[in-house]
This record gives structure tokens, sequence and C-alpha cells, in this order.
């Protein structure tokens, strides 16, 4: 990467997501251009703060399309495939959906991203420099990433304030269904049906206060997204979905029937889980760094990331430290000290062998 005064950013797409990027960015000292399809929306990105300049930047380090997923492949291809710009530019999206994509993309330095932020707030209006403070960015690098475009990515993107979780795209796919798609569609849903009933009871809506305007507060976002969203992910979500409703039905049944003891017991279970939620943004006390040999070929990165992932060990420092003499370098991770032991072992069973230290 460049100096910290000479690092150039491209934002393409300037709606909630990218304008946030490009006042983030801008807030750590990066120059930020950008584009929109939207001619007007990129100059109110210039007045707003959030981007340097409109056009584009040949010499960007780093490049984040924020386009409607439809459009996310044909855009990282135009600009890894531009012999004009940078030989190292990192090209990344922020997209809800990340398997199709980087099948299509296919390329080193394309390392699909999913920042899991956003507002309620609409476009420009909602763009907050803070919006990825805390919150989980997942990267899905594949056996073809380079490990030093990786390694360069996930070093912006926490000093955004994110928590990098790695993933394999297809994992991230049918994680984020259930996680995300399907209680956007559901919360969509349970307002349509509060709305339909206002019509014939016009007291209904003054009432949807509390816990309604909490778990719908997902609805009020941008519908434009969820079209593409829905078509390239549909059988993760399908899948969700047919868990869910199993899971109402089963609901359903115990409040028609007066099973009172199934009823206590489901809403006990569902209420030990939430609390048992993580934090947003919490690190553990403890950490640990694993120091790996690895041979210096494509894979490795996405073979380890993918396994810590697996287990459940999230990654909160990752480096490269290369060898001249051999054919080999040292990945360094750092991670909860109450998951080194787990991921150290399961490594071990791949042939990996590795060193465990513990950091004050």
């Amino acid at each position: 990467m460049t100096s910290r005064s000479e690092r150039r950013a491209l934002v393409v797409g300037t709606g909630l997501i990218g304008g946030s990027l490009g006042l983030a960015l801008r807030a750590q000292g990066w120059r930020v251009s950008g584009w929109d399809l939207d001619e007007t929306r990129a100059k109110a990105a210039v007045e707003r703060g959030v981007l340097d300049a409109v056009g584009d930047d040949l010499g960007a380090d780093v490049a984040f399309v924020a386009t409607p997923v439809s459009t996310v492949a044909a855009v990282a291809r135009r600009l890894l495939d531009d012999p004009g710009r940078r030989p190292d530019l990192v090209v990344t999206d922020v997209g809800g959906v990340k398997a199709p994509v980087v099948a299509v993309v296919d390329h080193p330095r394309f390392v699909g991203g999913h920042p899991m932020a956003g507002s309620e707030q609409l476009g420009l209006d909602g763009a907050d420099p803070g919006l990825f403070a805390g919150a989980a960015w997942v990267l899905t690098p594949t056996p073809t990433t380079d490990l030093a475009a990786f390694e360069r990515l996930r070093t912006v993107v926490t000093a955004l304030g994110a928590d990098v979780v790695v993933l394999p795209p297809e994992d991230h796919d049918r994680l984020v269904a259930v996680v995300s798609h399907v209680p956007h569609l559901v919360a969509a849903t349970l307002v349509n049906a509060a709305a339909d009933d206002a019509v014939h009871d016009a007291a209904l809506l003054r009432l949807a206060a509390g816990g309604f305007r909490d778990m719908t507060r997902v609805a009020a976002g941008h519908p434009g997204i969820w079209p593409d969203v829905c078509t390239d992910n549909a059988d993760a979500i399908v899948a969700a979905f047919d868990r869910v409703l199993a899971e109402l039905g089963a609901m359903r049944d115990r409040v028609a029937t007066g099973d009172r003891e199934g009823l206590l017991g489901a809403l006990r279970r569902a209420s030990a889980a939430r609390r048992q939620l993580p934090a947003r943004g919490a690190r553990p006390a403890r950490l640990t760094e694993l120091r790996i040999p690895v041979p210096d070929r494509q894979g490795v990165l996405a073979e380890i990331t993918s396994l810590a992932g697996t287990l459940g060990a999230n990654i909160y420092d990752i480096g490269i430290a290369h060898s001249a003499e051999a054919a080999q370098g040292i990945l360094l991770l750092v991670v909860d000290a109450g998951d080194a032991g787990g991921l150290r072992d399961a490594l071990a069973d791949r042939g990996y062998h590795c060193t465990v230290q513990e950091l004050s």
C-alpha cells in the first residue's frame, strides 16, 4: 500500500453503504474518488464530503463496488481487467450474496465482502462514517485469492472499526439467509399484515410501538436491493424459510391447543439463545497468536481461514511473513484464547503444525 498521505480509494455506487464508506475512508486520511449511475447523487456525494471527486482513479489502491448485486461482477471485472490501473489494485464488493459473484469474477485480487451494517435511513441521507464500527464484515477468500491482496483489504476494513469474519462464499450465503435475508422478508411481511389490518382499524398502527417497531425496523430499508438478493440466494433463503415456517407451525399448534408447558419451553429456549448473542464489537479479554508455517501456494489462506470460521474461531488479526530462502511463509493469526486450542488441533489434523503464544 502507499503511504498514509497517498492512500487512494475508489467507491463505485454512492448509496447508504458506498456513502458511509466514502465518509469513513476520508476520515482515515484516504483520498476517495467514485461514481454513481445517478450523476446527481454522485455530485451530491462530493458536496456532502463523501467523495473528494467524481470520476475514476487509475491509481487507486483499493476499489469498493457498492452497486446492486446483479451488477457487481461486471463492474469488478472491468476494474480488474483494465491494464491502465495499478497492477496490485485490490477490488471488493459489499453485496449481500457472495458465491455467484465470486465465481463469476474469479480473480486473485478480488475478495468478496459484506459489511453486516445498515440503517433504515436511505441513500446518502443515511450515510454515516461510524456505520461499520463494531459491525461484522465478512470476507470470502477462495483457493485462488492472493494472500497479499486479502491482507491489505483486511487491514483497510479493520481500520474502519469493523470486526472481520472470514467465511467461504457458500457458507456466507447459507448463514446470512438465516440471520439477514429471511428476517428482512419476515419483517416486511409483518408490516404489510399490520398495514392491511389498519385499513379496517386505524388504531392498530398507533399501537405498533415497542417490540413491533424493534423487530420490524429493517423493513424500512431500501427495497430495491432485495429482488437481486432473493434471486441469487434463492435456495438458501427457501431452505431457511422452510425451517422458520415449521417453527411457526409448531408455535401456532401450541397456542391453538393450549400447550402451556410447550409454549413456555419454546419461549425460554428463545430467551436464553437471544441473551447469548455476542455484543456488537465485543472483543475477548485474552488473545492468542498462532504462527503457522504454510507453503507459498494458492488456496492456503482460504483453507485455514475457512477452517477457523467453521470452528467459530473469529480471526481478530492476520499477517503474512514471507521467507526469501524457502517456498514457505508464516501465517500469523490472532484469535480468542479460548478458541486457540481447538483451532491448533484442527490444523494439526490437516498437516499444519503451528506454535501458540498467548498475547498480553
